[in-house]
């Protein structure tokens, strides 16, 4: 999207003139994925005291649903306006997603998302197909389906694509191969298109910069959901690369990323939720939403010795550099 674009504005409950009605439904659900534990929380935490500046959540997936009961995308987009989050983007990570993705921008122009086969859909169909047994289409099929989604209205990124030893063994071969296979189409696409890229790295650091050094890393390249120390921190932004941080950085047991942050300063820092997932400190474990990002800004704000408004400006002017988006 061209940086000469200006933003509609999201105030609570509004459309902006040309836009369509919101009437897309979730199609997965936070459940499926992560196990609905039977004592999860699972009301949507209150709205928190708005930002003294506007941010981006530059990281959600609202084709998920999730709590007591689902949010609209029109109640989503109003919550977060009243929260001053002034812009969403949306990530469809498999087929369903990104075909739905791909619907939703185009009858909604307050959003802008992006589309990829992300690592573990790869795996998936490289074995041809899913967890039910379902058939899939080949992985060549499902790239080329992303190359041409991707050019759609309102896209704005690659991804999520990368690497992740975690869900997927990193011993299996196939999988393996699929992986990196994706990976590296996915930086070819970003190059060719001149579109940023997001990253999914789950337990393979060493990997993730391994093929981006051989491969040449799109100009900008951002590590969604950041999950490395100060080290890795480091060698990512001694490449020029972005960091994204999500609600986890404010758990517990997060202090690899409050280092990381620490480190990385507001320097190439962005701010995310992953929604549904990763909802942040007080509401762990609850529903989560774009909404809910001022909680996230506030660790921010503390790992780097800086004030709020400070950690707002610089995360708003980063996410300028890196999308070219929202321009108001």
């Amino acid at each position: 999207m061209s940086g000469a674009e200006t933003t509609p504005e999201l105030t609570p409950g509004s459309r902006p003139e040309g836009s369509s009605a919101t009437v897309a439904e979730p199609i997965h659900a936070r459940a499926a994925v992560d196990g609905d534990r039977p004592r999860r929380d699972r009301s949507w935490p209150p709205v928190p005291a708005a930002l003294p500046l506007p941010v981006i959540d530059n990281h959600c997936h609202l084709d998920f649903a999730d709590g007591d009961r689902a949010l609209s995308v029109d109640e989503q987009l109003a919550r977060a306006a009243e929260a001053g989050i002034d812009g969403l983007i949306t990530i469809g990570s498999d087929r369903a997603a990104a075909l739905w993705t791909a619907d939703l921008l185009a009858h909604d122009d307050r959003l802008r998302g992006g589309v990829a086969v992300h690592p573990n859909e790869a795996a998936l169909l490289a074995r041809g197909h899913d967890h039910d047994g379902q058939p899939m289409i080949p992985l060549d099929e499902a790239i080329s389906e992303i190359t041409e989604l991707v050019r759609g209205p309102g896209m704005i990124v690659v991804g999520e694509t990368g690497l992740d030893w975690f869900r997927t063994s990193r011993d299996d071969e196939q999988a393996r191969t699929a992986q990196l296979d994706a990976f590296r189409a996915h930086i070819a696409l970003a190059k060719e298109t001149g579109l940023p890229m997001q990253i999914h790295d789950r337990d393979a650091h060493r990997d993730v910069l391994d093929v981006l050094d051989a491969d040449g890393a799109p100009e900008r390249t951002v590590l969604h959901c950041f999950s490395g120390d100060a080290e890795f921190a480091r060698a990512c932004l001694d490449r020029g690369f972005y960091l994204s941080f999500a609600g986890n950085v404010t758990f517990k047991n997060a202090q690899n990323l409050r280092a990381a942050l620490t480190e990385a300063g507001l320097e190439h820092v962005l701010v995310e939720t992953d929604a549904p997932f990763l909802t942040p400190v007080p509401h762990r474990g609850r529903p989560n939403s774009s909404y809910l990002i001022p909680l996230t800004m506030a660790q921010i704000a503390a790992s780097t010795g800086s004030s709020l408004e400070e950690a707002c400006r610089r995360v708003r002017a980063t996410t300028l550099e890196v999308y070219g988006w929202p321009t108001a």
